[in-house]
């Protein structure tokens, strides 16, 4: 493993105009990071990399590389491209195993993170390195959000996440666990408590539903419920995932490693948006595609499909009014997400879009003073990268308010 990492890195141009990095959401400095790792720099390499990203170990696993870092390299034009997301994975791993952050002397500020996903995590650590006392509020029994309850061991160890969970305690980060805000007690609690500025990360947890006739039977689930226990569900033989994102390829596979002999997932146009490997992966692993269906009417034998036509942009133009049933032991949807409503819209002040999103400024203020946003409760079910690149912005945002703030 070492030798091929060592030999990827060597591979590496080091151009002076990197479009690795370019092509990176998160702006990672490749060519720095590689370099200081071929010359044994490799602890100083991981900081570099931390504190660009806190998230670079876990973005080195699920992030689709081959439209982001690896995909821009410039060895990919006419070859193989450097592969970016393994000499990554090789330094973060190897930082966070002998991590001691160094964090600001404590200045009693108290700070509320509402969701410990990607952009909670991220937020706590940066504000809990510049010396605030935070505080993680989080719904479930561990911390992760997506990380840990929409992506399969397979894919990213628990372990990982389980890492950052003491990272943070090191950091003197308080976690209250199984606290959803909203319900016992909500923002208002929380600024009348001391806390003068909260961060909403709550991800996009609620599935959205296909809205027709059949959907409430029993053997229909949804992706983001499966994915989160998929030790509780008992499938059959047969399974059709509808959907064509990543959580839809995350469902097939987890389906087939649990013993689901035939899985099909079906698509309403004629391409699919998860990323090229992870479909090819489920294609590998068994899974059967199916294009141009769409459902209209879910029964207790299966789903009744229509047949689409798309025109040159993957857009469906016309469906056929004689649908066909399609055979199935269960049915999975995973059509996409939406935030759930509880906070956003039990808090006074604090305005939302028309699809139910936070409204915030370019750097997460919402409408509502001392309350930020970040993450995927903002700008819709998005990537891990991009929910650390929001995070960081709003961070620094927090920390600019909270200094602009009449000393106590």
């Amino acid at each position: 493993m070492s030798h091929n990492v060592i030999a990827e890195g060597k591979r590496c141009l080091n151009c002076k105009k990197p479009l690795c990095r370019t092509g990176c959401p998160v702006n990672t400095p490749i060519p720095q990071m590689i370099s200081m790792f071929l010359n044994g720099q490799i602890k100083e390499a991981g900081k570099m990399v931390f504190e660009n990203n806190p998230l670079s170990v876990v973005c080195s696993i699920v992030c689709n590389h081959g439209n982001q870092c690896q995909g821009h390299c410039v060895r990919g034009i006419k070859g193989e491209p450097v592969e970016v997301s393994s000499i990554e994975n090789f330094v973060s791993s190897a930082y966070l195993d002998s991590l001691a952050l160094d964090r600001a002397e404590p200045n009693g500020i108290k700070v509320a993170v509402v969701g410990a996903g990607p952009a909670g995590i991220t937020i706590a650590i940066k504000m809990a390195q510049l010396g605030y006392d935070v505080t993680i509020f989080e719904s479930k029994l561990k911390i992760g959000g997506v990380l840990r309850y929409g992506i399969p061991e397979f894919r990213l160890p628990k372990s990982i996440i389980d890492k950052y969970e003491r990272l943070l305690l090191q950091l003197g980060v308080k976690i209250k666990y199984n606290v959803t805000i909203g319900k016992a007690f909500g923002v208002e609690e929380l600024f009348r408590d001391g806390f003068k500025a909260i961060s909403i990360g709550t991800g996009v947890t609620w599935p959205i539903a296909l809205n027709i006739k059949g959907e409430t039977l029993g053997h229909v689930h949804y992706g983001v419920h499966f994915l989160e226990r998929p030790d509780s569900f008992h499938l059959g033989n047969s399974l059709i995932v509808i959907g064509a994102g990543n959580v839809a390829m995350d469902v097939a596979r987890t389906a087939l490693r649990r013993g689901v002999k035939d899985v099909k997932i079906v698509v309403r146009s004629d391409r699919y948006t998860a990323s090229e490997e992870e479909k090819e992966y489920a294609e590998i692993e068994g899974a059967q595609f199916i294009f141009n269906k769409a459902p209209v009417e879910i029964t207790d034998s299966g789903v009744m499909f229509a047949d689409t036509v798309c025109d040159e942009n993957h857009r469906v133009v016309s469906v056929s009014d004689k649908p066909q049933l399609m055979r199935a032991d269960s049915v999975m949807i995973c059509v996409s997400q939406k935030p759930s409503n509880l906070i956003l819209t039990q808090t006074e002040g604090l305005e939302v879009n028309g699809h139910g999103l936070a409204k915030i400024s370019a750097n997460g203020e919402t409408t509502r003073a001392g309350l930020f946003a970040s993450g995927d409760v903002v700008r819709g079910a998005k990537t891990v990268v991009e929910a650390v690149e929001t995070s960081k912005r709003v961070a620094a945002a927090m920390h600019e308010y909270l200094q602009s703030l009449p000393k106590e």
